[in-house]
This record gives C-alpha cells, structure tokens and sequence, in this order.
C-alpha cells in the first residue's frame, strides 16, 4: 500500500486557487496591454517569452494564452506560439454596431428597474465618469481606457442584465483594442473620445430613460465619427442605420436619492 499523500485536499485546493489567480494576472496584464495599444497587433511571441518577461512558470501562462485565444483577443498557431490580431475597419463598426443592439435592447426595459438602482453604487459608478473624463482631458489614455471599461462595467451591473454584462465586457475590451493605437500619443485625446459618462450618470440617478437611451446612441455615433477620421475611412453608410432607431418613449420620475 502507498503511503499516504503529503498533498491533503484542502492543500491542494489552496494551491490550484493560487494558480488559477497567476493565470488570470496573466491574461489580465496581456489585455491590459492591448487595450491600451502598447502591444501592438500583429505582435508575435511563445508562452517560453511571456513566461520569462513575467518572471513566472510556463504553465500558467500557456493557459492564460489560450484562455485569449478562446476569446479571439490571440490568434494560436500551432507549435509557433501567439499572435495579436489585426482588427480592420469593418471589425471596429461590428463591435460598435453589436454594442449598440445589446445596449439599447438592455435600456429600453429599464421601466422598473430605475426605480431600485442600488443607491449605494451610484457614488463609485460618479468616481468612474469623473476620472474619466479627467483622464481624457489630461490626454492620459491608460487612465482612461481603465476607467471608462470599469464604468461600463459597473453601469452595465447597476442596471442590466447579468448574464450580458460580460459580452459587453468584452466588446469594450475589443473596442480599445481597435481604438488606443489611433488615439496613443496625440495632444488632442479629448477631441477623439466621448466624454458623456457624468452627464450620462446623471440622467441615470434622475431616472431619465429617454435621455439614458438618447446618450448611449449619441455614443455609438461619436465613436464611429472619431475613429473614421483619424483611420480615413467614411462613416457615413454605418451612421445610416443609428439615425432610425426609434425613440424610446420618455419617462421621467423623481430623482433617486444617493446618500
């Protein structure tokens, strides 16, 4: 008979937690890359390169790589390592057009919901929109593509559907991946980036529905706007169809309370 295990379970479950948390440090510190444009598209390199520059082993690595892959934020070549895509004109007005249709299904069924918005949330989804609009100001594009996907990341919670909160997620993640090399390095940040969080926070703690609705088409159409000028591309036929959304219908109530 062997002897009996060193290795007791609640040991090895602490160490696959630990694991698991260096696997996602991983992959978060890649996207974070990403979003931010310092790690360019059509970059290529091998777990063995990304394991060394992070000063960790290579199995949580291998897996935070295909944990991307499986999200298409990598492209796996088989036994050549990873590449970052490239994302073209047409993938950029998918991203903001697929944004559009989940967002604007999700704030129209508002109704109801407007009236128990967790108060007590309001105030840090404040200190999101503020910083990031002073990150955009201050022409600080790491600050601010961290702050505006967290607060959309908190809007999307106070307000939405759980279960499309994450694909929301991740068409923000792609959004700034498209977007943050074509906007790294210029003096004129704010002019190229919507800068609607505080007002768009407010018409939410007022229970403004239409305008809440109003404000996230207004911001499909900038985005589109901004990147068509600074890529040379028009953004006339993709603005087309954004022009004939229907109005949701306006219903105010009293502001919310958020103290």
């Amino acid at each position: 008979m062997p002897p009996p295990s060193a290795l007791t379970p609640p040991f090895a479950a602490r160490a696959a937690l630990k694991r698991s948390s260096l696997r996602e440090q991983v992959a978060g510190a890649l996207r974070d890359e990403m979003m931010a444009g310092r790690l360019p598209a059509g970059t290529h390199f091998t777990v063995k390169e990304i394991a060394e520059l992070y000063g960790v082993s290579a199995t949580p690595v291998r897996e935070a790589l295909v944990d991307l892959a499986a999200q298409d934020l990598l492209w796996m070549e088989h036994n050549r390592g990873f590449t970052v895509p490239k994302l073209a004109w047409a993938d950029f007005v998918d991203i903001v057009e697929a944004r559009t249709l989940v967002a604007d299904g999700m704030f129209r069924r508002l109704g109801s919901r407007l009236a128990v918005i967790d108060r007590g949330r309001i105030p840090s989804l404040q200190r999101r929109a503020d910083a990031a609009v002073r990150a955009a100001r201050a022409g600080q594009l790491d600050v601010l593509v961290g702050c505006d996907r967290r607060f959309w990341a908190e809007l999307a919670e106070l307000v939405g559907n759980r279960k499309l909160t994450g694909y929301l997620d991740w068409l923000r993640v792609q959004y700034w991946i498209f977007s943050a090399p074509h906007l790294r390095g210029r003096a004129d940040l704010a002019a190229h980036c919507w800068s609607g969080h505080v007002e768009l926070t407010e018409r939410l703690v007022a229970r403004d529905r239409s305008a809440v609705h109003r404000m996230l088409v207004d911001h499909s159409r900038e985005s589109l706007r901004h990147m068509a000028e600074l890529c040379g591309e028009s953004a006339e036929d993709c603005l087309a169809g954004y022009e004939d959304l229907p109005a949701v219908p306006a219903q105010r109530a009293a502001p919310c309370e958020t103290s």
